[in-house]
């Protein structure tokens, strides 16, 4: 799962220094010289217990990457509390125009997957050939939805997200999200980010990190039986 980067806060002091070239780098402001800095020394129980939050850290990390978490689907409000805008890159057809709203998917009456990557995100570009066969073994029973959200997360441009789709061809619709209402409308908190709702346009399940195509289609199956 691509961690999300949230840009460095720039300072607001009022002291001379010195901006990093980088962007969202923080502004180092100067400060007064002082004398030599007293060794702080850390007690075994401080020690123990930074080791330990270290280790339950990584542990979830490596949980992530490996098999993904289901947040809930509790908290998300349905359609229209989380719609959102989509600016087609492919799919027009499907999406309902060059720039439309995402509900126009959910009211076709079927269900709908939809997949938040990024250009520049690994974990996405591993993901999203998966889900281009488990669209195509589904063929029209399922729409399958790509919306790229790169540009807010530090993981790439439109460009980039444009590539990626022809690189891995990647026929089913995608296009990108012209503001970041749907970080937070979708709870985003890793990528990729997947959202799936049934044919009633309600959302039966979210994941955060890879899903394999076994996992797809197990989610899938449910919703397109008789």
């Amino acid at each position: 799962m691509a961690r999300v980067k949230r840009p460095a806060p720039r300072s607001t002091a009022g002291a001379p220094g010195r901006a990093d070239s980088r962007p969202g780098a923080v502004v180092v402001s100067a400060k007064k010289k002082r004398g030599p800095a007293r060794r702080r020394t850390w007690s075994p129980w401080t020690v123990g217990f930074v080791g330990l939050a270290t280790v339950a850290v990584i542990g979830g990390i490596v949980l992530v990457l490996r098999s993904g978490v289901n947040p809930g689907t509790a908290s998300l409000p349905p359609l229209p509390g989380n719609d959102f805008r989509i600016v087609a890159y492919q799919g027009e057809d499907v999406l309902g125009g060059h720039e439309s709203k995402f509900s126009h998917v959910t009211s076709q009456g079927k269900p709908v997957v939809l997949n938040f990557f990024a250009g520049q995100c690994p974990p996405c570009r591993a993901e999203m050939p998966g889900f281009q066969k488990v669209a195509d073994e589904f063929g029209g029973k399922v729409i399958f939805v790509g919306v790229d959200i790169g540009p807010y997360l530090q993981l790439g441009s439109h460009e980039d997200a444009q590539r990626l789709l022809a690189e891995l061809k990647i026929r089913y619709p995608a296009g990108y999200a012209p503001d970041s209402s749907p970080l937070t409308k979708y709870q985003i908190l890793g990528m990729p980010t997947t959202v799936i709702f049934d044919a009633s346009g309600k959302v039966v399940d979210r994941n955060t990190g890879i899903l394999t195509e076994n996992q797809l289609r197990e989610k899938l199956r449910p919703l397109t039986s008789p």
